[in-house]
């Protein structure tokens, strides 16, 4: 085992890298990767084993990552050099580019929620190891580090610990506790945490503080007392270096002072990355006219899928009997997790239970995903593979009004490169979509529905990503009209009317958003005429505006304007998104 002076010199050797490479690259953050030198000394070269984890919660002390990657012979020692540019890994903030890195950061407070699922994940398999989290002071005032707080205790997770790299200083300021590491101490432990207080320059004191609660039933906050710029005197806790390299001279002052740290440790830091396999199954059948909603046909595709996948977990935010996960968290409790109503942890706490290889299947109302917003772009740049499924969609769900209307949660899904959204319309499309979900490597949305609606779909119809459905066609259609969710029953609906009127037009259901069948969508419109009227229930006319790019012009019937209680059927056509409208668009269509 190393010696606390191996670990120190080990810690200057890793400061002498981070400049070298920062000055290289001529940008990167510097001091804020000397403040936790020694401990990363002390975690990648004592602390952690072969069956540990370890995420990098303040991700733009990246260089520090890199070096001790590199000494800990995971890398190249010339890699380093590649800090920053085009053509490397080593990015600037980490991302799943670097293929050592499971969790994606930089966005900050968001790595311990990600810890709590990795260690959930270890607890769940009966894995042996810890997970390590080591988190800048400054980003503890994110709310969201303290739902992870809580969660960690609640589940008991005595396989997670925390560093506090408590520098003092923040890139504007000081940090709002400064050095009053008690402050720290008494958040953590009101949450239910044991809490060490360290000198974090101090590698014996790490070493002590860090297995200082084994055993003791509860996850652990070390934190450590320590110097943004550590090791450098023009540097240390002074202000307005956050963000700045040094200039040649003055990485040759700095190199002075800092002196010869030759050392060579050994780590047994080997993360791997398992990925979710699927298995495939029979799912549930339903009958023909049957009136189901989607959240249900939701709610039994995930037993059915559960069955078969031993290895897909369902998240729940307190709307479990809302969402229809609560047959699977009966079926299966051991592979269900409970984050209650805090939205960002619960989307971070997928993206730990993806990195170790589990498919998890987040629910909960379509409106709160958007604040799990950002949460959810992390886990793409983590390359994470996470189903999240929004119910209470759009202002079809009536009575409880905005508030509880999903109508952004599209534009989030679409606006993630490779994220797959689909968009079921009855319980057939439902059960075979889930299917489509687990099937996908990355992240990907579905989106149900509240009321119950029609079966439309025979049980042998299959739903590939990136198809659709032609309900209605004829060789006299004179208009197109698409629709995605409820909106395909208005669309139906519209269809007998206009035929009644002797107008043919073809119906499309529009199950897949992304992909989109672009192609299907462009052959349907010409044989049409051109004449293409898009109805959603979302704000925005994001959908009219995926079909006007595979089709040119369109008319687009979607929710304009913020909308208020009352029934499904009254707000629709309040919105102008329901039958009638679509009947009017249709004919005004038809007289250009």
């Amino acid at each position: 085992m190393a010696t606390s002076e191996q670990l120190r010199v080990m810690a200057d050797r890793l400061r002498i890298h981070c400049l070298r490479m920062t000055t290289a690259a001529g940008s990167g953050h510097p001091t804020t990767c000397l403040s936790a030198a020694e401990i990363v000394s002390v975690l990648f070269f004592s602390a952690i084993g072969k069956n540990d984890e370890f995420i990098l919660s303040k991700g733009h002390a990246a260089p520090l990552l890199w070096a001790v990657l590199a000494e800990a012979g995971r890398i190249p020692l010339r890699d380093l050099a590649t800090l920053r540019r085009i053509d490397s890994v080593l990015e600037g903030h980490p991302t799943a580019r670097m293929p050592l890195v499971k969790v994606a950061t930089g966005s900050l407070g968001q790595g311990l929620s990600a810890g709590c699922g990795m260690a959930l994940a270890k607890k769940l398999a009966g894995a042996a190891g810890r997970v390590f989290v080591l988190l800048g002071d400054g980003e503890t005032a994110e709310g969201s580090v303290w739902e992870a707080a809580d969660c960690a205790a609640h589940y008991r997770l005595d396989n997670l610990a925390v560093v506090v790299d408590a520098n003092r200083l923040g890139q504007s300021g000081p940090t709002r506790h400064g050095h009053d590491l008690a402050a720290y101490e008494r958040k953590f432990r009101a949450f239910g945490w044991e809490a060490v207080l360290v000198n974090g320059h101090d590698c014996g004191g790490l070493l002590d503080a860090l297995s200082a609660a084994r055993g003791a039933g509860r996850p652990l906050a070390v934190i450590a007392k320590t110097f943004k710029g550590r090791g450098v005197s023009f540097l240390e806790d002074k202000q307005a270096w956050h963000g700045q390299p040094l200039s040649p001279e003055e990485l040759d002052r700095a190199l002075a002072e800092i002196g010869p740290a030759e050392v060579c440790l050994h780590s047994d830091y080997s993360p791997a990355r398992p990925r979710f396999t699927f298995t495939d199954y029979r799912g549930d059948e339903y009958s023909a006219e049957v009136q189901v909603s989607t959240r249900a046909a939701y709610g039994r595709a995930m037993l059915a899928l559960g069955r078969a996948n031993k290895r897909v977990v369902a998240i729940d935010g307190d709307v479990k009997n809302s969402t229809m996960a609560e047959e699977f968290f009966k079926a299966f409790p051991e592979r269900s997790v409970q984050s209650f109503i805090a939205e960002q942890n619960m989307a971070g706490v997928a993206l730990g239970l993806s990195a170790m290889g589990y498919h998890p299947y987040v629910a909960t109302f379509a409106a709160f995903l958007s604040r799990a917003h950002d949460f959810i772009r992390m886990a793409r740049y983590s390359e994470a593979i996470i189903t999240f499924v929004g119910s209470h969609a759009g202002v079809s769900i009536g009575p409880d009004g905005p508030s509880q209307m999903g109508l952004e949660d599209l534009s989030i899904f679409l606006a993630l490169p490779g994220a797959m959204v689909l968009y079921p319309c009855d319980a057939v499309a439902t059960e075979k979509l889930v299917r489509e979900t687990a099937r996908h490597s990355g992240i990907s949305y579905l989106r149900t529905t509240r009321d119950k609606t029609p079966v439309l779909y025979g049980n042998n119809e299959e739903f590939p990503a990136g198809g659709l459905k032609v309900l209605r066609r004829s060789g006299r259609d004179r208009a197109l009209v698409v629709g995605a969710g409820i909106t395909v029953h208005e669309a139906l609906a519209a269809h007998e009317a206009l035929k009644a009127r002797g107008i043919a037009a073809r119906v499309v259901d529009l199950y897949s958003l992304q992909p989109l069948p672009t192609a299907e969508l462009l052959k349907h419109a010409g044989e049409c005429g051109r004449r293409v009227v898009v109805a959603e229930d979302h704000y925005g006319g994001v959908i009219a505006g995926l079909v006007a790019r595979a089709v040119g012009r369109v008319t687009a019937l979607h929710v304009g304007e913020i909308p208020r209680s009352g029934k499904g059927a009254e707000l629709l056509a309040l919105m102008g998104i329901d039958r009638e409208a679509i009947v009017r668009a249709v004919s005004a269509q038809l007289k250009k």
